[in-house]
């Protein structure tokens, strides 16, 4: 069983190294990309985004109420960090409605990625210390296993309008999950490469 540090930190290698193959990756406001090349890009893009809505989701739902419980540091560093992530929320809502060739793809997507960074820079340096140094090995591996349950029915969309999901906004998170899956199969949204 992985502890919650573990599962988190899963999630951050995967969405630092999808960003990395972005970022190095032939554009097209650049030239020279192919259309199969963009439309791998587009795939990409579409990983991260549906990574990142479930990522953010289960954090809100169980790691940031687990860290209030700590007091004060507890709610300060919760609450930067979830105005981190409605940034980053309100950026994927704007990458979610364009192209990989649109003119401002790339500049919605350098500032997210930017955001991104700085955001899991900050949850590893301050969140987790402070999480880690109050919890037991069974209590770090019971979250860990709640975020795990919580991203497999959490939305595969940002909903940046919709208030963080934590207490009783988990359901409608659930809601929206479910919703987001029935759309991600009638669209074909985040399938594999063919």
């Amino acid at each position: 069983m992985a502890d919650v540090f573990q599962v988190l930190k899963r999630d951050h290698d995967e969405v630092k190294a999808m960003l990395a193959e972005l970022e190095e990756g032939p554009k097209a406001a650049t030239g020279g990309a192919t259309a199969e090349q963009l439309a791998s890009r587009q795939r990409l893009v579409e990983r991260v985004i549906i990574e990142e809505s479930r990522h953010e989701t289960a954090e809100q739902q169980y790691f940031w109420p687990a860290l209030r419980q700590l007091g004060r540091d507890g709610n300060r560093v919760a609450d930067l960090a979830i105005e981190q992530e409605v940034e980053a929320e309100l950026a994927l809502s704007d990458l979610s409605k364009l192209d990989v060739g649109d003119r401002e793809f790339d500049e919605v997507l350098a500032a997210f990625t930017a955001g991104a960074r700085a955001h899991i820079l900050f949850e590893e340096a301050n969140a987790w210390p402070l999480l880690e140094a109050s919890i037991n090995a069974d209590e770090a591996e019971a979250l860990g296993d709640m975020i795990i349950q919580a991203k497999a029915v959490a939305p595969t969309r940002p909903h940046p309008h919709t208030p963080p999901a934590r207490g009783a906004a988990s359901a409608g998170a659930a809601f929206q999950g479910l919703s987001d899956r029935l759309r991600d199969v009638a669209t074909g949204r985040g399938r594999a490469e063919p």
